[in-house]
């Protein structure tokens, strides 16, 4: 069933139209990078003149890679990274950039090898197809060929068991054809990935990403512990050496004035428990305890349950992610409605988290009056942390609202 189904498939019909219609792209692009290339070379030596044609010439090769891989991805679901295109400097750089850009020339050479390549496939598809559909109607047909029937490798299909096999060959072939037409495709992408691909471009441009991310990551994580030395230097501790003088005092007075120092101690006993509330908000802000011990759900609807805007909260996970991943969107969320509480007048919050594959995704949703800035101190450092982990960051707020602040974290290893 799987094979009868494959011959009306649509990713089947898909690849044979993307190897059908390479041949076009193939001659077109063959062509123009040739005479391009063999006109910039052979004019080098009038005055450099053929050196604007090269750059020209490898420009589109760059845009011809763009439509390619926008080829790739319509038929064949393929996306294949692209590099960036050259353009730093002075116009003059920016023009002749391609001619020293790796990615320019391989998406040239990619050109030229497409017809060939192309060429190839679109013989070997259509024989393919066209055998096997010509094999099985063969009995319809076959008696008005001259010579009272076919040729077909010196034997006469002509006769009921001749044509009961070319029949059943044809059927054979037609049932290959389409795992043969895919193959083909696959062969394809590969190539185009090869070719196309971002390369070492996009390596050193992922690395330099990676690396703007750590050191946003750092500025935050530097930025946070400032805020718990200024939390602890301002509240706990005070209250703790406010808590020891009065103890003091106490101790000082129980000989002489034991009920004085009896309100002392209660005085000190209320501030016990007053540094102890700022100790455990202090240690909830840097990694709830609820959150280790009862996972997402239960931190997520705790925070709900202290938000002064009303928050349905929807948690779907298959398992509990990695406890890194666990707390940033923990604190995403914590960020987030304190956000609505502060600023979007909002009526109703609505969060929702979902675990798909190794990916976890959370959205935010208020109806507020929208308007957030991304590039505000906030949510600037929510983004540099999700960043941190290779994750996704993405706030939609028009004016009026909503408010929509989706993040997909990464839950692989």
């Amino acid at each position: 069933m799987s094979v009868l189904r494959a011959l009306v498939s649509a990713r089947t019909w898909l690849a044979f139209v993307h190897l059908i219609a390479g041949f076009g792209v193939g001659l077109v692009t063959f062509t123009v990078i040739l005479t391009g290339l063999a006109t910039g070379i052979a004019l080098i030596p009038v005055f450099l003149a053929g050196v604007p044609v090269l750059a020209g010439t490898l420009w589109a090769c760059l845009w011809m890679g763009r439509a390619e891989r926008g080829r790739f991805a319509l038929l064949l679901g393929t996306d294949i990274p692209a590099a960036p295109l050259p353009g730093a400097g002075s116009w003059l750089r920016r023009i002749l950039a391609p001619l020293t850009s790796a990615a320019a020339w391989r998406d040239a050479l990619y050109g030229l090898i497409r017809f060939p390549l192309s060429t190839l496939q679109f013989v070997l598809v259509t024989v393919v197809w066209s055998t096997g559909l010509a094999l099985i109607t063969a009995p319809a047909y076959v008696w008005a060929l001259p010579g009272g029937g076919a040729h077909i490798a010196g034997h006469l299909i002509r006769y009921p068991g001749a044509r009961t096999a070319a029949v059943l060959a044809g059927l054979v072939l037609l049932l290959v054809s389409p795992a043969l037409t895919r193959g083909m495709a696959a062969v394809d992408a590969a190539v185009a990935r090869g070719l196309l691909g971002s390369g070492r471009e996009e390596l050193t441009a992922r690395i330099g990403e990676l690396e703007t991310s750590r050191a946003k990551v750092m500025d935050a994580a530097e930025m946070e512990r400032m805020r718990i030395e200024r939390d602890l230097h301002d509240g706990a501790q005070q209250r703790l050496v406010s808590l020891a003088m009065e103890l003091g005092r106490a101790k000082a007075k129980f000989g002489t004035d034991p009920e004085a120092a009896a309100e002392i101690v209660s005085q000190a006993h209320e501030q016990a428990k007053e540094a102890l509330a700022e100790l455990r908000n202090l240690v909830r802000g840097v990694h709830p305890p609820v959150l280790s011990d009862r996972g997402l759900d239960a931190a997520l609807s705790g925070l709900a349950a202290l938000s002064p805007v009303p928050v349905t909260v929807s948690v779907e996970l298959p398992a509990r992610p990695p406890a890194a991943i666990e707390a940033i969107a923990y604190f995403v969320v914590a960020e987030a409605l304190t956000n609505i509480a502060k600023h979007a007048h909002a009526h109703h919050a609505r969060i929702l988290v979902v675990g798909v594959g190794d990916q976890l995704s959370v959205e935010i949703t208020d109806d507020g009056a929208g308007g957030a800035d991304p590039a505000g101190q906030g949510l600037s450092g929510l983004a540099a942390r999700v960043a941190g982990v290779d994750g996704q960051f993405r706030v939609t707020s028009p004016a009026g609202g909503p408010t929509t602040l989706e993040v997909t974290l990464p839950c692989g290893s």
